[in-house]
């Protein structure tokens, strides 16, 4: 035990306020959510679609965001400061261009929400709403690259606090926006739209000056000619990223399809799988905290070439993660009903069909808890040693070609309905987590794959 006491400690220092963030910035989700779900369900269904797609576009360009971090990590391990400034530079470049392309995809979302099966009344909302929110993903993707470039410096807690100061601010807005109150209009979905974009373009600007006023990251002159494209470190960041965010993709659009599926059975049913979506959402954060910080951890010992001290640290997050895990499974189970009322008008006639309906639904993700759990700090793992293209492929597998297919299987011909499409989701992500474990385990912790980052 006492060889993992170092680990423990160090895992903690990183961890807590990646977690933190993580925690915050889903507390801005959740307020959106609760408080739609407070104004209408129509608007709550619209605003789960709606998210849903932002995701699906956010996910596909979180790779160079997430990816840099094993890049720099590995970089500060070597103490080459010129790779550490051109591998952040460049993610932040890749975020900006992708969150861009994806704009004609918002304001045209609506015939592509019909075209999905949805009601044309949660169609047009969700339009409405992600007219307005689609200019909202780049700062949300640049802020993670800068995220993921004050971590590997080991400087995350701003990026908690930063993201913590949102929140009221968050609410505040919407409160006015989205309800009409204090004389402002009332702009249902278009409100909580407006409130996101204000709040993610501020956390943005908080993050760009802290990070070009830090003594500790001056060195590195991150913004110093920050036109001047590097065409050989955009490459790297781009091999190694896109693999990451198709891989977000595949795991994410598990999670959307189910979504989408759920619209076909009710509006009722969408609104009780989003709210338990963003219960388990909330707990997931903890663990892509720690994956988060594997990923640190693990980048630094490649750096070194340091197999044992790979293998304590991977084993030390796990622990962490299972104790978690297991805390998250006893939640579910004992306060499952109260949790999902916070979401709902208590004078809505509906709340009581919706509330049992979640409850049911958490039930279900206490199955795939520790899958859940695994699955994503095992990819922790394999982006700290830049080994993002066969995790690629293990996702698409084990979340197209076994659990969507299990969960339309179950969900429809077979009849289990909203219930079988989150046993579909938890074979998905059990098939995931025991190959993405073998991968990392049987390979890189043995210091079998040592390529650079490069060639991956």
């Amino acid at each position: 035990m006492a060889r993992y006491l170092p680990h423990i400690t160090a895992t903690l220092a990183l961890g807590l306020p990646l977690i933190g963030s993580h925690l915050a910035r889903m507390g801005i989700h959740v307020s959106d959510t609760v408080m739609l779900g407070w104004y209408g369900v129509e608007a709550l269904a619209a605003l789960v679609i709606a998210t849903s797609m932002i995701h699906i576009l956010y996910f596909l360009g979180m790779g160079y965001g997430t990816g840099v971090m094993g890049l720099i990590a590995t970089a500060v391990a070597r103490g080459d400061e010129t790779d550490v400034r051109r591998a952040a530079r460049m993610a932040l470049w890749l975020s900006a261009i992708h969150s861009i392309l994806c704009l004609p995809l918002f304001w045209f979302s609506g015939p592509i929400l019909l075209a999905l099966g949805q009601t044309e009344t949660v169609a047009a909302l969700a339009q409405d709403f992600l007219r307005i929110a689609g200019w909202g993903l780049l700062p949300m993707l640049c802020a993670l690259a800068l995220n993921s470039y004050l971590a590997a410096l080991e400087r995350a807690q701003v990026v908690m606090w930063v993201t913590l100061a949102g929140l009221p601010v968050n609410i505040a807005l919407i409160w006015l926006l989205t309800f009409g109150n204090m004389g402002f209009p009332e702009l249902g979905v278009r409100g909580a739209a407006i409130s996101s974009v204000i709040v993610q373009t501020m956390q943005l600007a908080v993050l760009a000056l802290y990070a070009h006023w830090l003594p500790a990251t001056r060195k590195y002159h991150l913004f110093q000619r920050f036109w001047k494209p590097d065409w050989a470190a955009l490459r790297q960041v781009f091999r190694l990223g896109w693999p990451i965010g198709l891989t977000l993709v595949a795991e994410g659009g598990l999670f959307v399809g189910s979504n989408i599926m759920m619209g076909w059975i009710g509006t009722q049913e969408l609104a009780a799988h989003g709210i338990a979506l963003q219960i388990t959402s909330i707990t997931f954060m903890v663990h892509l905290g720690l994956s988060n910080a594997a990923t640190v951890r693990v980048g630094q010992a490649k750096g070194r070439g340091d197999a044992a001290w790979m293998r304590d640290a991977a084993i030390t997050v796990i622990g962490m993660s299972l104790a978690f895990a297991a805390l998250a499974i006893a939640v579910y189970l004992l306060a499952g009903e109260g949790l999902v009322r916070l979401y709902l008008d208590p004078a809505d006639p509906r709340g009581p069909a919706i509330v049992a309906l979640g409850a049911g639904l958490l039930v279900y993700a206490a199955l795939f808890q520790l899958t859940d759990a695994f699955q994503v700090i095992a990819l922790g793992f394999l982006r700290g040693v830049h080994d993002t293209r066969v995790p690629m492929w293990i996702a698409g597998f084990s979340y197209w070609v076994v659990g969507m297919p299990v969960a339309w299987g179950l969900a429809f011909p077979l009849g289990f309905g909203p219930a079988g499409l989150w046993l579909g989701l938890c074979v998905g992500l059990t098939v995931a987590a025991v190959l993405l474990m073998a991968r990392f385990w049987r390979g890189h912790a043995r210091g079998v794959w040592t390529r650079p980052a490069a060639a991956v």
